[in-house]
């Protein structure tokens, strides 16, 4: 038996009994063309090791193992690992599942060397675990990352744009970002109530030193918690206008109009 000669995921959900759990913030992509184009954005093959979190009833992990691609599955909703064990069987040993929560799962021991992630990825800790691989001692090779709709414009979005905030800031200081595909609801079982899309992001070749970006996760947190303020104010606890004089940065400006050059700067400034 092959991975072609698996059922298709709908039979293979009511085999097992399944449903999604809206507390675990689970929707599944259950057409094989759309998760075989996601694993083609990936741009992962034979050779690479992939880390997807929440695999469910396993599309895109049958689509990333089609690749060639040795794929560690982080699932935490034990219901779904006797199906995803099925998978595994023809595999041909590129298949390890792991059940624990992604959240506190020790990726780079998961991988056992460098990965990438390939995720449609629970919308209720989506956004935290981008932030972890961003600053993390584990650092994934590319992210191809399925969100809403909402927080994936919120990765890519300029200054200037509504959504620019502290993750456009962070996700592009570190990586390349782009919006690669837009999902409608009706794509996914049960559909959820809003748009989804993948982002991709590929980590800078250089990016600045751990130290410079805890100070930029601390300026980011300040200036945009308080967004309609000033930056004399917003950033008092840092130095305010002091700090901004400092870093060149016009002190009664909003975090919003502040480009990434900006951020960075004031970063640089707050640890002298």
């Amino acid at each position: 038996m092959s991975l072609a000669d698996l059922p298709p995921l709908r039979e293979a959900l009511e085999r097992h009994d399944l449903m999604a759990r809206k507390s675990f913030g689970q929707h599944f992509l259950l057409d094989l063309n759309v998760t075989r184009k996601i694993a083609r954005l990936a741009q992962v093959g034979e050779g690479d090791t992939v880390i997807e979190v929440g695999p469910g009833p396993g599309g895109l992990t049958r689509a990333l193992l089609e690749t060639g691609a040795r794929v560690v599955a982080i699932e935490k909703d034990s219901r779904f690992l006797p199906l995803l064990a099925e998978v595994a069987e023809v595999a041909e040993g590129r298949l390890e599942l792991v059940e624990g929560d992604a959240l506190k799962v020790d990726d780079a021991k998961a991988a056992g060397g460098p990965a990438h992630v390939v995720s449609n990825l629970p919308y209720n800790v989506g956004t935290q675990l981008l932030i972890n691989w961003l600053t993390g001692p584990f650092r994934p090779l590319s992210m191809t990352l399925m969100f809403q709709k909402e927080v994936a414009d919120r990765i890519v979005a300029q200054a200037g744009d509504d959504a620019y905030g502290r993750l456009a800031v962070i996700s592009q200081v570190l990586c390349e970002a782009r919006v690669v595909m837009d999902l409608p609801a009706k794509a996914f079982t049960p559909p959820p109530k809003v748009a989804s899309a993948v982002a991709r992001l590929v980590p800078k070749a250089d990016p600045p030193p751990a130290e410079v970006i805890g100070a930029l996760e601390r300026v980011t947190a300040a200036a945009f918690g308080q967004r309609r303020k000033m930056l004399r104010s917003s950033l008092k606890a840092l130095g305010g206008a002091t700090l901004c004089e400092r870093a060149g940065v016009n002190p009664d400006a909003r975090a919003e109009v502040i480009d990434l050059a900006g951020f960075l700067s004031l970063a640089r400034a707050s640890l002298v």
